[in-house]
């Protein structure tokens, strides 16, 4: 009777350590640490919950610091409050305290989302989550992209390391304004104009169109991504939050033919190098020796051979200028690009004289 009540009593103990063992670990699937926040939700919960826009009683918080982390990559949609600035930012948080407040961080063994949740609890917000396995997992589902920022839109565009994405309608809003260096290819056109794209998938595009409340650039991503492209992210925020920060980049200078066939006209090619560079897409067909002792801003090294194999590459939206020190390379380009890809009309070439130097300025001089 002792050993059987002995057994029973063993059973009990093992059941009771296995659901003790069970409730240790979280419903995302990890061993919950005595430091984490008491309500942790997984990756599905935050994708059930995001919308454009976002609903006014939920908010997606990132209580990493803004500069870099915020700044290089976030969730869609999250706000960013730094844990170590949460008390001066307590003005972005939803006034009515039964709001969902789901924060997160840089994964794991970062504490600060968990800390920023207690602090909300403590002002009275009584719906609050922290997403455990925050950014790192993020990156990790399938079918899903990551929002950057102004800054790092700036960045890619100085550094030439991304392809921007305009998905508003040409007319009349990229036409009226757009960011630098960015290509118009709307969202209704995109079955259509998707040929824009570059041919590597490996290329960083990132998307952006009219802000927050705007889904045409979320609407891109995706498709860019069921294209097969492999890095691609939006710029939630939008042309209204750039043009705050930098400015409108206006309409572009139009461009002027020269005299000679496939020349541009010297007097608006200085002035479009001087106040719109990036509404033309500008090719130095010189020597990668050349390009380095000085070249203008925007140029994209790109000599003769290069060109024969990228010519499909060339954007179709906006014009594209040849430069080199004397017009013939230049022009070899020209009617290379003519005769391999007749339906981009756009195409020119400096026929002229010129000096580069190492600030970004250059010397223009007509051949005579």
């Amino acid at each position: 009777m002792k050993a059987k009540n002995i057994h029973t009593a063993a059973a009990i103990a093992a059941l009771l350590f296995l659901v003790a063992g069970c409730s240790a670990l979280d419903t995302a699937g990890f061993q919950k640490e005595k430091w984490m926040y008491t309500d942790l939700v997984d990756a599905e919960f935050v994708k059930a919950h995001q919308s454009i826009p976002m609903d006014e009683n939920v908010m997606l918080i990132d209580a990493r610091p803004y500069k870099p982390k915020y700044v290089k990559g976030h969730i869609p949609h999250a706000v960013s409050i730094p844990h170590s600035k949460f008390e001066d930012k307590t003005n972005l948080l939803p006034e009515n305290k039964e709001a969902l407040l789901i924060f997160y961080c840089g994964g794991l063994s970062c504490r600060l989302s968990h800390k920023s949740a207690r602090k909300a609890e403590e002002l009275g917000y009584t719906n609050v989550k922290v997403f455990a396995k925050g950014f790192p997992e993020w990156k990790k589902q399938k079918n899903e992209y990551i929002s950057v920022s102004a800054e790092y839109v700036s960045r890619a565009i100085e550094e030439n390391r991304a392809l921007i994405v305009d998905s508003r309608p040409k007319k009349p809003k990229f036409d009226k304004g757009h960011i630098p260096s960015s290509i118009s290819l709307p969202f209704s056109r995109f079955d259509e104009l998707n040929g824009k794209l570059p041919r590597d998938k490996n290329t960083p595009l990132i998307f952006y169109c009219g802000g927050l409340k705007c889904r045409l650039s979320h609407k891109s991503a995706m498709a860019a991504m069921e294209l097969g492209y492999t890095d691609v992210s939006v710029f939630s925020k939008g042309y209204p939050a750039w043009k705050s920060e930098y400015g409108s980049a206006g309409t572009a200078i139009e461009v002027k033919a020269g005299e000679i066939e496939g020349s541009i006209d010297l007097d608006r090619f200085r002035k479009i190098i001087k106040e719109d560079p990036e509404s033309v897409m500008l090719i130095d067909t010189r020597d990668p020796d050349e390009f380095k002792k000085g070249s203008l801003e925007t140029s994209v090294n790109m000599t003769i051979e290069e060109l024969e194999k990228k010519v499909d590459e060339l954007p179709s939206d906006k014009p594209v200028v040849f430069v080199c020190s004397t017009g013939a390379r230049s022009g070899e380009a020209y009617y290379m690009v003519r005769d391999l890809r007749p339906s981009l009309d756009n195409v020119y070439y400096v026929e002229a004289q010129i000096t580069f130097h190492k600030d970004g300025s250059c010397n223009i001089k007509e051949n005579e």
